[in-house]
């Protein structure tokens, strides 16, 4: 059977609905991206397909464009990176188990065929092909982030304390849910069950974070440590702090944080990429990514460390998100459970509820899984709107799903009974689908996943899988260069000279030292820095905004060369407190050390902003959208990609409902013909049966009949005339089945012209086909302001 023309366009291929009485499977079910806004919750048993439907479910996102993060505590949802679109021998052969293939007496060669042959076969028995693999493959791009190891991709949780933005500040209830959270997660990973509002560690650290983000800093462990020696307040509440939390005390935090620290291995959790929603989300080109987070390899304490920042972190991204009632992204964990008990509080379960209760607002489809569903929070999950339930192993387990879909927004319609007899007798691969959209639940057939389902995934087998081209960033780099706003791009660099002693500057010279996390005593070079304020106006890209960026030239003999300077985003560097101890210094031209010629400089700098600065800015002018100041290419790109799927979405269902009527008009008359034919069909069988007595009756009286010839004569006068009847009836039944299969080819032909219309859509809604502009906007030079001009000292 193929696939409909339209199942990349907003619809999910899962499967077939089946028929459980005649074991049969019926027509696909083509499950509508929009509705998994409202969240989905799958339960079954080990075997019982599970994960080969979530496979499947992340596969059909990844053809529509959707991104997904997914959270893989076993290490099998990494098998979405095993795809083959050649189905060759060959490529199964890395991946296949040689011990299953010894017990099938089999070689490796020979059962990795065999593999490659039962995918090719699976595939076409689902109206799939190699084809359509390829695109899957090309749709999104799959990255395996394993943090703590270097084995995938490594990921770095320290960004997670990274200051929220001004936004997400000034939302006390926001910022209370993340405070809480991230030191409910560090807390777990140090081994402490911290209540928020009896723990004396959860309170300290809660109201050291508070303070830190509201002064603007990121800290990180081991500004942490320092904090908590050293708080920067006096007060916890109406006690003083050495009431509250004693020195010694403190001491004794400190020292587990930094034992943590310098645990050996720890330093694999300080590289990589920053734990950033939207980098994890897309590529730096813009095309979606399934960003799968490996856990497998981590204990329990620091498995609900990692998933209680991923999930904070994807409430903090979602926030900033505006509404929209397409399918954005997708969140997905499997095995939940120990993450969302039905009582306990642990770090990861308030994140996880804000996503089902907020979440859909903003496009964003939770999908929780798991094969034990005894320990779970139906309160919290009745916040799903799809609930896919597959074979379950004890009774207990199958009472408590029952109670649960029950007393959800998904349990309408159903009587208990009935539920408790499907849930009984599911086999493999069979789901009970319960969607509040629609009228009733289904049974599901699964289809065939394209991805190789090898099982979990060892980390030397994840290595071979994650290219090694470019070296982890460390997130606790300091700020890079926004490039784009520099009239030019290049650091003009001053020769080191012999490292010479720390030269003296006049008062009225502000001096300040960039931070640096190399060993041993760094050497100093002269830079002017100063920070610029501008304002960029564009009434056509409906641009008002102000951007402020802190400036770093090199400064020569005749000055800072401002044309050749770089520009760093708001706030700029980051500055240490004072110079490193041991530092040389390179010699400074005499102007530097004077306050004279700064005023000077911020006016050339002033002019060369004016002459030379621009705000680039992205457009895309056939949707008429402008992407946010300091949005990169790849952001843009994705916010595209979302209003095209938004206009094709309302597009299609246009369509849909626009052919709907006329589908309903026609197979309404489509029934009646039926009915018609039926009732023809009818009489012509009893006028066949009364032509027949009476042929027979005239026959009879012809042969035994004797003198009644007259009578005779009349019977067979009467069976002449039910003879045209039953001629009658008969072309009747034919022009009545005639009426049918016109009807029957209407609607096939509507149907056709329904399928043809939307593919084309899908040409029409490309975001790879839409053009997109880089349009530079200069700055309004009466709003320019330049001040905080200083000597920077860059080691």
């Amino acid at each position: 059977m193929s696939l409909p023309s339209y199942e990349k366009l907003g619809v999910f291929y899962l499967g077939r609905e089946f028929d459980p009485g005649s074991g049969k499977l019926g027509a696909d079910l083509l499950y509508d991206s929009r509705d998994l806004t409202t969240h989905a919750v799958c339960i079954g048993m080990t075997g019982s397909g599970k994960t080969g439907l979530c496979l499947s479910l992340l596969e059909e996102a990844a053809l529509d464009g959707v991104p997904a993060i997914a959270i893989d505590p076993k290490g099998d949802i990494a098998n979405l990176a095993l795809t083959f679109p050649e189905l060759r021998a060959q490529d199964f052969r890395p991946w296949i188990d040689e011990g299953e293939a010894a017990r099938k007496q089999q070689t490796p060669d020979e059962y990795a065929a065999a593999t490659a042959e039962q995918w090719r076969k699976g595939l076409a028995e689902w109206g799939q092909d190699a084809e359509r693999v390829g695109r899957l493959r090309a749709a999104a791009e799959v990255t395996i982030y394993t943090p703590g190891s270097d084995a995938g991709r490594p990921l770095s949780v320290l960004r997670s304390f990274a200051a929220p933005d001004a936004a997400a500040l000034a939302d006390a209830t926001a910022l209370k849910e993340r405070i809480g959270s991230a030191v409910s997660g560090l807390l777990a990973l140090l081994g402490i069950e911290a209540d928020p509002i009896r723990s004396r560690e959860h309170i300290l650290l809660s109201a050291l974070l508070d303070a830190t983000w509201r002064s603007g800093a990121s800290p990180d462990l081991a500004a942490l440590i320092q904090g908590v020696q050293k708080p920067p307040f006096d007060k916890i509440g109406v006690f003083d702090l050495e009431t509250f939390f004693p020195a010694k005390d403190r001491t004794e935090l400190a020292l587990r944080i930094n034992g943590l620290l310098a645990a050996p291995g720890f330093e694999a959790w300080l590289h990589g990429e920053p734990l950033d929603v939207q980098r994890l989300l897309y590529t730096q080109d813009g095309r979606p990514r399934v960003a799968i987070i490996s856990i497998a390899h981590l204990n329990d304490a620091e498995r609900m460390f990692v998933v209680t920042l991923v999930a904070n972190e994807l409430v903090a991204w979602m926030r900033r998100q505006s509404g929209t009632s397409s399918l954005r992204a997708l969140f997905y964990m499997d095995e939940i459970f120990g993450y969302f008990p039905p009582s306990a509080m642990p770090p990861s379960k308030l994140p996880m509820l804000t996503l089902l209760k907020q979440a859909r607002a903003f496009g964003i489809g939770v999908v929780l899984a798991t094969q034990n569903p005894v320990d779970l929070d139906y309160k919290g999950l009745g916040n799903a709107g799809t609930w896919f339930i597959g074979r379950l192993q004890t009774e207990r387990d199958r009472a408590r799903v029952v109670d649960g879909l029950l007393g959800s927004e998904g349990g309408g319609g159903l009587d208990k009974g009935g539920l408790e007899q499907l849930l009984a007798n599911l086999g493999q691969r069979t789901f009970l689908v319960r969607n509040v959209h629609d009228d009733a639940p289904v049974l599901l057939r699964t289809r065939w996943a394209m991805s190789y389902l090898r099982g979990p995934l060892t980390l030397a087998e994840i290595g071979r899988l994650t290219p090694r081209a470019a070296t982890p960033v460390s997130s606790t780099a300091p700020a890079a260069a926004v490039g784009s706003t520099a009239p030019g791009g290049s650091r003009k660099s001053v020769a080191s000279g012999s490292g010479g002693s720390r030269p003296i500057v006049e008062h009225g010279v502000t001096e300040r030292f960039l931070e640096t996390s190399a060993p041993g005593a760094p050497h100093y070079r002269p830079f002017i820095g100063a920070r610029v304020r501008a304002h960029y106006v564009d009434a056509k890209a409906g641009l008002d905004a102000w951007q402020t960026t802190y400036w770093l030239a090199a400064v020569g003999a005749d000055g800072p060369d401002w044309d050749t300077a770089e520009a760093h985003a708001d706030p700029g560097p980051r500055f240490a407190v004072g110079p490193a101890a041991g530092a040389s210094y390179d010699d400074v031209p005499g102007a530097a050390l004077s306050p004279r010629e700064y005023k000077r400089w911020a006016a050339a700098l002033e002019d060369s902003v004016a002459r030379s600065g621009s705000m680039s800015l992205w457009t895309c002018p056939p949707l008429k959208l402008t992407a946010t100041p300091g949005a990169s290419e790849g952001e843009f790109r994705a916010q595209v990609a979302l209003a095209l799927r938004e206009k094709r979405d309302a597009a299609v269902e246009a369509l849909r409902s626009k052919y709907a009527s006329k589908i309903a008009t026609l197979e309404d008359r489509t029934r009646r013909a039926e009915q018609r034919v039926e009732r023809e069909k009818t009489q012509a069988s009893n006028q066949t049966l009364s032509t027949a007595l009476a042929v027979g009756g005239g026959l009879l009286g012809a042969i035994f009949g004797g003198g009644r010839r007259r009578s005779t004569l009349r019977q067979a006068e009467t069976a002449a005339r039910n003879m045209g009847r039953a001629g009658k009836e008969r072309a009747d039944v034919e022009h009545a089945e005639a009426d049918v299969h016109a009807l029957r080819r209407q609607i096939e032909a509507l149907e056709s012209q329904l399928a043809d219309e939307v593919a084309a859509l899908e040409v029409q809604y490309d975001p790879g086909a839409v053009r997109i502009e880089e349009k530079p906007v200069k700055p309004r030079r009466s709003d320019l302001a330049v001040d905080d001009v200083a000597l920077i000292w860059a080691p």
